[in-house]
C-alpha cells in the first residue's frame, strides 16, 4: 500500500518546481500507485521529462512522451536481424552504435533516456532499457539483469527464470553467458566477493526505474545540483515507503544551506 502521507509530503518540494512538467508528474504518479503493468519506456522518458524540466523544449504537453517514444519504434524497425544477438549488434556495434560512456560515466545525462538516444551513449542500465525496449517491440523477451554493479540484459524465454544468455550494452552488446558474467562481476567488484546465482535473475520493471533513481540521486548529490536532487528525490517519494524518509533526507540536507 501507498505511503498514506508521500502524497502530502511529496509536494513540500515539489510545489516550488516547474509547472510545465506537472503533467508528468502526475503521470509518472499515476504509474507507480496504479499497481498494473509498468511501462517501461513511458516512465524513462517521464524522468527525462521532469528532470530536464522548462530548461528542455522536448516535452512541452504529454504528447511529446509518444513522440520520443516512437524513436524506439524507428529502431526497432530498422534491426535487420529481430533475434537477441542480431538487436545487440545493431545497437551496440557499427558507425551509429550505441556506446558506454566511460569518459564521462557520472554525466547524469547518460541516465535520461532522450539525452542517451541523442548522443547514442549511456551507462550500463539506460543502454539496457533501450535494448529491452526495442526487443518488446520485436517479440523478442528481454529481461533487465540487476547484477550488483553492472546492469545487464538477458534472453528470457520463460518467465521467472534465470536466462541462459546475457548481453553487455554497455561493451558493445557482448553475448556472455553466466560464467562469463560471473568473471564479470568479479572483475569489477573484486576476487573476494561472492558471486549469487541471484544476481543473474530478471528483475521487475519497477526496480529498474527504481534503480535509474537512485543512480541520478547519486550524481545530483554529488555534483551539488540540489534542484535536480529535488525533482529526483521527489519521484522517489512516490514509492510505497520512501515518502517521510525522502523527505527527511532533503530537509536534512538542505539545511546548512538555509
Amino acid at each position: 500500500m501507498h505511503d498514506q502521507n508521500s502524497s502530502a509530503i511529496t509536494l513540500v518540494y515539489m510545489e516550488s518546481s516547474d509547472q510545465g512538467s506537472r503533467w508528468a508528474k502526475a503521470r509518472f504518479a499515476e504509474i507507480v500507485q496504479g499497481g498494473g503493468d509498468i511501462p517501461l519506456d513511458e516512465m524513462a522518458f517521464l524522468i527525462s521529462a521532469i528532470v530536464l524540466g522548462p530548461e528542455s523544449s522536448s516535452f512541452p504537453d504529454s504528447s511529446a512522451i509518444i513522440e520520443q517514444m516512437s524513436r524506439l519504434d524507428e529502431l526497432a524497425a530498422a534491426v535487420p536481424s529481430p533475434t537477441f544477438g542480431g538487436i545487440a549488434q545493431f545497437l551496440f556495434t557499427g558507425p551509429d552504435a550505441f556506446v558506454g560512456n566511460r569518459a564521462e560515466y557520472y554525466d547524469p545525462e547518460n541516465s535520461l533516456l532522450t539525452r542517451v538516444l541523442d548522443r547514442h551513449a549511456g551507462i550500463p542500465i539506460s543502454l539496457s532499457v533501450i535494448m529491452m525496449e526495442v526487443g518488446r517491440r520485436l517479440g523478442v523477451p528481454i529481461a533487465g539483469i540487476g547484477m550488483p554493479g553492472h546492469f545487464l540484459v538477458g534472453l528470457a524465454p520463460t518467465i521467472g527464470e534465470i536466462p541462459e544468455v546475457f548481453a553487455d550494452p554497455f561493451h558493445e552488446g557482448r553475448l556472455l553467458n553466466s560464467d562469463q558474467c560471473q568473471e564479470l562481476f568479479h572483475q569489477l567488484a573484486g576476487a573476494h566477493q561472492t558471486f549469487l546465482p541471484g544476481f543473474l535473475a530478471p528483475v521487475h520493471p519497477m526496480a529498474i526505474i527504481e534503480r535509474m533513481l537512485n543512480n541520478l540521486k547519486t550524481v545530483y548529490l554529488s555534483r551539488s545540483e540540489y534542484e535536480q536532487l529535488r525533482r529526483i528525490m521527489a519521484l522517489r517519494s512516490y514509492f510505497p515507503g520512501l515518502g517521510k524518509s525522502e523527505h527527511d533526507e532533503f530537509l536534512r540536507l538542505m539545511a546548512p544551506l538555509n
